[in-house]
């Protein structure tokens, strides 16, 4: 808890008629089945997403009553999805806590009106938002009571498909430290304030203004955004996102529960949304396997085997056996904060080396046997070209140790060409239960075996090793946010050759193609503050492999970087938590 307290000192004080008729378009639906399938499609969403119209009695009573549970339950067992259907809703507060996601169930954004607030605070850390881990809010269009809607999260905490008609506040009262964050496909009519805000994210979206940066503010496809002027102030901004496809939601069609499957944009800019219909395909709920807390791995893997797609409900899924993804185009879609928890060392969740599977809007847990990994995209080895189909990975986050003992020597592997990993936090718990060097022990986070492989929002944190390494051909990261391991007990336990410590960021000697723009490391080790970190990041020094915009942090002087990457870069030094910074690599 101490380094989420620490950590922001600094910037606390550096201040629909078109798409009615798609039902199973050739793109997205699943082959007829030989046989009749055994087990159904569709069916109810579970008690725990909650369903409301313009016409339900008492809504705020029950958002109020959702938020009490799970205002503080960091840890806790709850997950919620609360729906509204389109129309216009008047005088309402959402607050939303942990393992909560809000979302609309038109086909736009303003469909579905809110005249108040989605307000996250950090009232219950004292004001310190750096802990609003797993809550989202999606598809709607806000009205803010006062003008500004506060939205002071931290990691895995995405605002998707949204449009505030007015300005959005992303620190808590008070404006105390905070952490975070991700927006998408988004239009904020007014000025976005980040005030302590450490370090954001923001892809393909409109805003009104944007009021100031404290460490790393990376813009790509936005409308709006401040120019590039890395590091001062520290803007990283790209006219436009390379490729991007947006993550799919359900959604109303008249009564019918639909999943929408927005197209591929190569060089994007702005909204999906802005202009009409949006662009895409849709899929009937009847298509989908509507998974309930309790189902057995076999039974998940015998609805994909039957030409079924997978929506969880909120929940927590224990796994005895890898839920195997072997068909194209099969969307696994979770909701609430869905969570896999892979029992006895296995892996979470495999995918073949095929085209289109979306991946979307789960947690995965890991288990107390250790895995070798939690979520593998391709087999080991996987050549085949998907640029006109990648798969994406969305909103799909890592977890080892804090909600208990939790053990995976590599967390997620992308061995797929092409994928978009799309907002991710994969996170080595520093705080709650079963926390410790080799308590959660987790050697690597996300290794990128793939080529063409593009990151856009990578938030990877505290490994043993490295917390990224990127061994594929041509692959672009666009933001990255990290933070060494807090608790490595003394300068040799991280030891790495004749390196003193595992660099976040490693590109492989043998990578002769690769882009990152954006990209930040820093460090507090707080069980011994005479580490000394050799670089945050290390890449081969050719013309192929180029950086934009890197900086590394010691957090109140827990430790030191003597370079930035490479032996490039000033070594941070004291407590007063600069950046150091490398403008462009080589």
């Amino acid at each position: 808890m101490g380094r989420r307290a620490v950590l922001g000192a600094a910037a606390a004080v550096a201040t629909g008629s078109a798409l009615a008729g798609l039902s199973s378009p050739a793109s997205a639906a699943p082959a007829a089945p030989r046989a009749p399938r055994a087990l159904p499609g569709g069916g109810d969403l579970g008690p725990n997403v909650i369903v409301f119209d313009p016409s339900t009695s008492g809504i705020q009573a029950k958002l109020d009553q959702v938020f009490r549970q799970q205002e503080s339950a960091q840890f806790g067992t709850g997950r919620y999805a609360l729906l509204f259907k389109p129309g216009t809703y008047n005088g309402l507060n959402a607050q939303l806590g942990f393992y909560t996601s809000i979302a609309g169930l038109g086909l736009s954004p303003d469909d579905t009106t809110i005249n108040g607030d989605v307000t996250v605070d950090a009232g219950w850390f004292n004001g310190n938002a750096t802990q609003n881990f797993w809550r989202s809010a999606e598809n709607l269009a806000l009205v803010p009571v006062n003008g500004t809607n506060r939205w002071a999260v931290a990691q895995a905490a995405p605002f998707r498909r949204m449009h505030v008609r007015g300005g959005l506040n992303l620190a808590p009262d008070g404006y105390g430290w905070a952490s975070g964050g991700y927006i998408a496909d988004s239009r904020i009519d007014g000025q976005v304030g980040p005030y302590s805000q450490q370090q954001w994210y923001t892809r393909d979206s409109a805003v009104g203004g944007w009021v100031n940066a404290v460490w790393n503010m990376v813009f790509s496809g936005v409308e709006g955004a401040p120019a590039q002027s890395f590091p001062n102030p520290p803007y990283t901004t790209l006219a436009t996102t390379p490729v991007s496809r947006e993550k799919p939601f359900l959604y109303l069609n008249g009564s019918e529960y639909r999943v929408f499957l927005p197209e591929k944009r190569t060089n994007a800019r702005g909204v999906t949304w802005g202009n009409g219909t949006p662009r895409g395909t849709s899929l009937p709920l009847t298509q989908f396997y509507v998974a309930k807390p309790g189902v057995s791995a076999a039974t998940l893997n015998q609805a994909l085997t039957e030409g079924l797609h997978l929506l969880f409900t909120p929940g927590i899924y224990h796994l005895d056996q890898p839920v195997q993804v072997n068909r194209a185009n099969t969307v696994v879609l979770g909701l609430g904060y869905a969570t896999l928890v892979p029992d006895n060392g296995v892996t979470a969740l495999k995918v073949a080396d095929v085209d289109g599977v979306r991946l979307a809007g789960f947690l995965i847990d890991a288990g107390p046997v250790n895995s070798a990994t939690l979520l593998e995209v391709g087999p080991r080895g996987a050549t085949q070209d998907h640029s006109a189909n990648p798969t994406t990975v969305q909103d799909v986050f890592i977890r080892i140790g804090g909600a208990g003992a939790g053990k995976a020597t590599t967390s997620m592997v992308i061995n797929s060409r092409h994928t978009i990993v799309d907002h991710t936090w994969v996170w080595r718990a520093d705080h709650g239960t079963g926390v410790g060097w080799e308590t959660n022990r987790a050697d690597y986070g996300v290794v990128v075996n793939g080529d063409d492989v593009l990151a856009t929002g990578l938030f990877v944190e505290h490994f043993n090793k490295y917390d990224v390494q990127w061994n594929g051909q041509r692959g672009r990261t666009i933001f990255f946010q990290n933070e060494k391991a807090y608790d490595a007990p003394n300068q040799a336990a991280i030891q790495n050759g004749s390196l003193r410590g595992y660099a976040a960021y490693k590109v492989a000697d043998s990578v002769t193609s690769h882009e990152g723009w954006g990209l930040g490391s820093y460090c507090y080790y707080n069980v011994d503050p005479t580490i000394v970190q050799h670089h945050g990041f290390a890449a081969p020094n050719n013309g192929g492999v180029k950086f934009h915009d890197l900086l590394v942090v010691s957090l109140g002087g827990a430790g030191q970087y003597a370079h930035v990457i490479n032996d490039i870069g000033a070594p941070t030094s004291g407590t007063s938590t600069v950046p150091s910074t490398v403008v462009s690599y080589p």
